[in-house]
C-alpha cells in the first residue's frame, strides 16, 4: 500500500536530484509562509499549495522544478497541478529537509 501511494505522489529515488539542481532546478517549497519560516533549503522558492494556482506565472515552463513539503504529500499534489498546467520536467521530492545535503 506505501509503495502505491509512493507512486502515485512521485515520490522515491528515481532521479539524481542532485544533478537536476545543479543542472538549474527551480526548487519550490509548498508548505505554509510560517513552516517555510521555520527552515527551507537555501534558494528556494515559496509558494504555498493554497496560492499555486494563482502564482504559477513565476515558473517557467521549460524549467525543471523540484516541489518539496513537509512529507511529500503536498508536494505531490503541486507536481501534479504544475504537470497538469503544461510544466514537461517535475520532480517530488517530499520532505523539503531530504534536499539539505544538496543545499551550497
Amino acid at each position: 500500500m506505501i509503495e502505491k501511494i509512493k507512486k502515485l505522489f512521485g515520490i522515491g529515488p528515481k532521479v539524481d536530484l542532485g544533478e537536476i539542481i545543479a543542472n538549474g532546478a527551480v526548487i519550490v517549497d509548498v508548505r505554509t509562509t510560517g513552516e517555510y519560516a521555520g527552515g527551507h533549503i537555501k534558494g528556494s522558492m515559496n509558494i504555498p499549495l493554497a496560492t499555486l494556482s494563482s502564482q504559477m506565472a513565476k515558473l517557467k515552463k521549460d524549467k525543471p522544478v523540484i516541489t518539496c513539503c513537509a512529507s511529500g504529500m503536498r508536494s505531490g499534489s503541486a507536481k501534479s497541478m504544475l504537470i497538469a498546467n503544461g510544466f514537461k520536467e517535475v520532480y517530488n521530492a517530499g520532505s523539503w529537509y531530504s534536499l539539505k545535503k544538496f543545499e551550497k
